[in-house]
């Protein structure tokens, strides 16, 4: 990629990304304080103004912001603007409780269909090319989101949603998409019924692959590449601080997601104590939005798990490496910390079996068990099975830490998502 095709500050040296950071940080803060009742009530109990941020490190003065706290002030209470000037709203439930509310004023749609186009370059995509979106529309950021950045960048954009596998394949086929925007597991389930309809995906015209919006291996990524004949790259966002486009994968080095720091201050913390980690190190990943006008947010704890990592396809901009999972997915097993990404990989590593999977908790004693349900690949008789059972359950005893019961299941017998895929079901007692 020459350098006339990125944008300016991707062409930053790292004095001049800091200095906007600094500038843009400080004023962020001065927003939030003056407009927001929780940020000035949260600000003045820790005995901190807006005038005390004189460095980026003292971004470690301001308090946390969880989930928890946009929904004590459900709906608009975050809002820095008058609601009038506010031109979208969107939420995210998870899985309990009021959803959280986030709300975005024109510049903020606009800076916003930026870093998608932004995104999607660095991925490969190209003005002109046809862009499928699968994820979801609606409430959900995905869709939309991924909608407005490929048309910024001047695709032509197939607004497709998730749902209808099958015709998903149809209009791949049909309108020739070189680009799609999708979860990964949904992918899979449309690479399956492509199977089915008797499609060799390495035949269309698709290329590029934008996954996100749930955790994904390494070992997913080789699947999908070789399956489908395409660059599969991460992107990666979340509803509280944008949506997608907070990072993105480069396909030139597919090392992790650059994240674009001159709109996002990022941070690694520790999960438990909420002290950061040195550059390197595997904690909580932490985010400060600076250039939101209709809702600023103060170090958002996102949960994921990751590492920052020096810039390489943008020199300037640190990476993330790959989201290990979330703190709010950690499975202790007696003892034991267990992430559903660390069975995706062994899983992963059987020709046998598909990637569909489900870690199922039960406590049927007074001691938490864990049984992983897998799936069968299409020919993989049932003959086999047991020794793969036997296997995979050792793998995870002798890698991860815990014992396990592994169940492979026939073609079908795991749930398909259009969608976050389900990667556990809790049955224990509450």
């Amino acid at each position: 990629m020459t350098g006339a095709e990125l944008d300016a500050a991707e062409k930053w040296s790292v004095d001049e990304l800091r200095a906007h950071q600094l500038q843009r940080l400080q004023e962020t803060v001065a927003a939030a304080y003056k407009n927001v009742p929780h940020y000035r009530n949260a600000l003045d109990s820790s005995g901190v103004h807006p005038g005390d941020i004189r460095d980026l490190a003292d971004v470690r003065l301001l308090p946390f912001t969880g989930k928890a706290d946009l929904r004590d002030n459900y709906p608009f209470g975050m809002f820095a603007v008058p609601r009038s000037q506010v031109v979208r709203v969107h939420a995210s439930s998870g899985t309990t409780g009021l959803p959280t509310v986030v709300g975005y004023t024109q510049q903020d749609i606009d800076t916003w269909a930026d870093l998608v186009a932004r995104s999607l370059r660095a991925a490969g995509v190209r003005p002109g090319d046809v862009c499928h979106v699968a994820y979801g529309y609606g409430l959900f950021t995905g869709g939309l989101g991924a909608h407005y950045g490929a048309e910024r960048l001047g695709c032509t954009v197939i607004p497709m949603s998730g749902g209808q596998t099958a015709k998903q394949v149809q209009l791949l086929r049909d309108f020739g998409a070189r680009a799609i925007m999708v979860t990964p597991s949904y992918f899979l389930s449309i690479l399956d019924e492509m199977t089915t309809q008797g499609i060799d995906p390495r035949e269309l015209p698709l290329q590029v692959g934008v996954f996100g919006a749930e955790p994904w291996t390494d070992a997913m990524r080789s699947e999908i590449e070789q399956r489908a004949g395409i660059d599969a790259v991460d992107i990666y966002g979340l509803s509280e601080v944008m949506g997608p486009g907070v990072a993105m994968e480069c396909a030139a080095t597919k090392d992790g997601p650059t994240i674009w720091e001159d709109h996002f201050l990022p941070e690694i913390v520790d999960p438990v104590t909420g002290e950061p980690v040195a550059d390197g190190e595997e904690g909580e990943l932490v985010f400060t939005a600076l250039t939101k006008q209709a809702m600023p947010v103060l170090r958002y704890r996102t949960r994921d798990l990751t590492r920052l990592l020096p810039g390489t396809a943008r020199p300037a901009f640190r990476r993330m490496a790959k989201i290990t999972g979330r703190s709010d997915d950690l499975m202790i097993i007696r003892g034991v910390n267990v992430f559903p990404t660390q069975i995706e990989e062994l899983a992963l590593g059987y020709d046998g079996l598909s990637p569909y999977f489900q870690c199922v908790l039960t406590r049927p004693g007074r001691l938490d068990e864990l049984t992983v349900n897998v799936e069968a690949a299409e020919g993989f008789t049932s003959d086999q099975w047991a020794q793969v059972e036997a296997d995979l359950a050792r793998d995870i005893k002798d890698r991860i830490g815990t014992s396990a019961k592994v169940t492979v299941l026939p073609v079908g017998g795991i749930e398909r998502s259009v969608g976050k895929a389900r990667r556990i079901v809790d049955n224990r007692p509450q």
